[in-house]
C-alpha cells in the first residue's frame, strides 16, 4: 500500500504509544497520514482538574496548528464541542471538521483519501468528509468502559461497523462478536518494535538509574495503571507474601492506589519516557501482566507481552484469552497462588539463552509484518469497491468537499446551528 492518503481519528498523539501510534507510523512510511487528535468520547467533567488540564492542552495544541511528526505524518488538534451525544454539538462539529480537514488536505496535497478511525463516535462524521473508504480499527470493547455511556457508544459502534468497508479488531473474541455485522471483519493482532526492545539485551544498554539501587528480584510492569484493568488485590497478595521481592510499576497512575502504595516493596515510579523502557526491562527479572479478568479485559491483546518478550524477559500473566497462544514463552495464571508460583518458576528457570530465544521469537511479530497484512486486506477491498463504483458515478461536489472555501467556516457553523435550532 503506497501513495495512499489517510485521515485518522484517534486518541491524542502525545499520550503513551498504543497500536494507534504504531500502525499509523508504519503506514506513514509510504502514505500520507493526517492524524486528528481525540474528538472526545465522553462529556468533560469541569470539576475535574485533569479534564480542565486536557482542555487547556487542546487549546494550546490547536493554536499551534498541524504538527509535522515525520515526512508523511501530521498531527492536528481540532476545536470541537466535547459532547459526543449532543445533536447540536455534533451538527456544529460536522461543519468544523468538514471545512478544517478539507483545508488541511488541500495544503498537504491529499485529495482522495481513506478514513481510518480508532474511535466509535467517528460514525457521526462518516460520509461528510469526502472519504473514498472507511476503515474501523477496534482496540477495545467500548461498551464496557464504565466512564462512557455504554449503550450509546455501543450503538454508535454497531452503526460504524455496518458502514465500514473494513473492520479490524485486535483480539479474536472481538472479531467473533462483530463479524456478523460486517463480513469484512478481520483480526489485527498487535505487533511489536522488536529491534527497539531487544536493545535491552545489548551489554551497552544501562539499567535505568532508579532501578540500580533496588534489590533483586525485581518484578516489573510498565503501562497505564487504571482501575478497569489492574488487579490491586493480586499485587497486594504478592507484596505481602514475598516482602523480599520488589514490585516496580512504570507508568501513569490513573486510579486510587491506596491499596498497594502502603507496601514498602511496591514502587510506583510514574510515567517515564518511552525511549527509556529497554533500560527498565534490563532491570526487571520478570515482566508481569496483573490484569483483572472481566468483560472488558478478556478482549485485551496486551502489546506489553510482546514488548517484554522482545526484551527477553520471562512473563507471567493473568488468564487473558490472547495470552494463551504464547504459553510456550510465558506463564498464564488462573489464581493468585498460580501467579506467585509462576513468578518463582520463571525466575528459577531463566537464563541468557532463554532470554535470547524469547526475543528472537518476536521477530515474526513486528509491526511491519502486522501492518503489511492490514494493507493487503484494505487494498483487496478497495480494488473490489472501485470496480463497483466505476459503474455508479457520483457528483464530485457531493462526494468530496475538496473545493470548499476555508474562509466559509464561520458561515457553515452558523447555518448548522440555526438548522438545529
Amino acid at each position: 500500500m503506497k501513495g495512499e492518503n489517510i485521515v485518522c481519528f484517534a486518541k491524542d498523539w502525545s499520550e503513551d504509544p498504543t497500536s494507534n501510534n504504531h500502525v499509523m507510523k508504519m503506514l506513514s512510511q509510504h502514505n500520507k497520514v493526517l492524524w486528528v487528535n481525540s474528538i472526545s468520547t465522553r462529556n468533560p467533567n469541569l470539576a475535574s482538574g485533569q479534564d480542565l488540564q486536557k482542555i487547556v492542552a487542546k487549546l494550546k495544541s490547536f493554536a499551534k496548528g498541524p504538527r509535522k511528526i515525520s515526512d508523511n505524518l501530521w498531527v492536528y488538534t481540532p476545536i470541537v464541542l466535547p459532547f459526543p451525544h449532543s445533536r447540536i454539538a455534533t451538527t456544529i462539529n460536522r461543519a468544523i471538521l468538514r471545512v478544517s480537514i478539507t483545508h488541511l488536505r488541500r495544503q498537504m496535497g491529499m485529495k482522495e483519501f481513506q478514513f481510518w478511525t480508532f474511535l466509535p463516535n467517528a460514525v457521526e462524521y462518516v460520509g461528510t468528509l469526502g472519504e473514498s473508504m472507511l476503515i474501523y480499527y477496534c482496540t477495545d470493547e467500548w461498551s464496557q468502559f464504565k466512564y462512557l455511556d455504554g449503550a450509546k457508544i455501543g450503538a454508535m459502534e454497531q452503526e460504524l461497523i455496518k458502514k465500514a468497508d473494513v473492520v479490524f479488531a485486535t483480539s479474536r473474541p472481538m472479531v467473533e462478536r462483530k463479524k456478523h455485522l460486517n463480513p469484512e471483519t478481520h483480526a489485527a493482532l498487535h505487533g511489536v518494535d522488536q529491534t527497539f526492545f531487544s536493545s535491552s539485551l545489548d551489554p551497552a544498554t544501562p539499567i535505568a538509574a532508579e532501578l540500580q539501587k533496588v534489590s533483586k528480584p525485581t518484578i516489573g510492569f510498565f503501562g497505564l495503571l487504571h482501575q478497569w484493568r489492574i488487579d490491586q488485590e493480586l499485587i497486594a497478595f504478592i507484596a505481602e507474601r514475598r516482602p523480599n521481592w520488589n514490585l516496580v510499576f512504570v507508568g501513569k497512575v490513573a486510579m486510587d492506589v491506596s491499596r498497594i502504595e502502603k507496601y514498602p516493596n511496591v514502587h510506583l515510579l510514574g510515567r517515564r519516557p518511552y525511549e527509556t523502557l529497554p533500560q527498565y526491562c534490563k532491570g526487571f527479572d520478570v515482566g508481569i501482566i496483573p490484569y483483572v479478568v472481566n468483560d472488558l479485559t478478556i478482549n485485551v491483546n496486551p502489546i506489553k507481552m510482546r514488548e517484554y518478550l522482545s526484551a527477553g524477559l520471562p512473563v507471567v500473566s493473568t488468564d487473558l484469552p490472547e495470552v494463551h497462544g504464547y504459553r510456550d514463552l510465558c506463564s498464564v495464571a488462573r489464581t493468585y497462588d498460580e501467579f506467585l508460583h509462576g513468578i518463582e518458576r520463571e525466575i528459577a528457570s531463566d537464563s541468557p539463552a532463554h532470554r535470547l530465544r524469547r526475543s528472537q521469537a518476536m521477530k515474526s511479530e513486528t509491526w511491519e509484518k502486522k501492518v503489511e497484512l492490514l494493507c493487503d486486506t484494505v487494498m483487496r477491498v478497495k480494488s473490489a469497491k472501485f470496480k463497483i463504483e466505476a459503474h455508479q458515478p457520483l457528483d464530485a461536489a457531493l462526494k468530496d468537499p475538496w473545493n470548499i472555501d476555508p474562509e466559509s467556516v464561520q458561515k457553515q457553523i452558523s447555518r448548522s446551528a440555526k438548522a438545529v435550532r
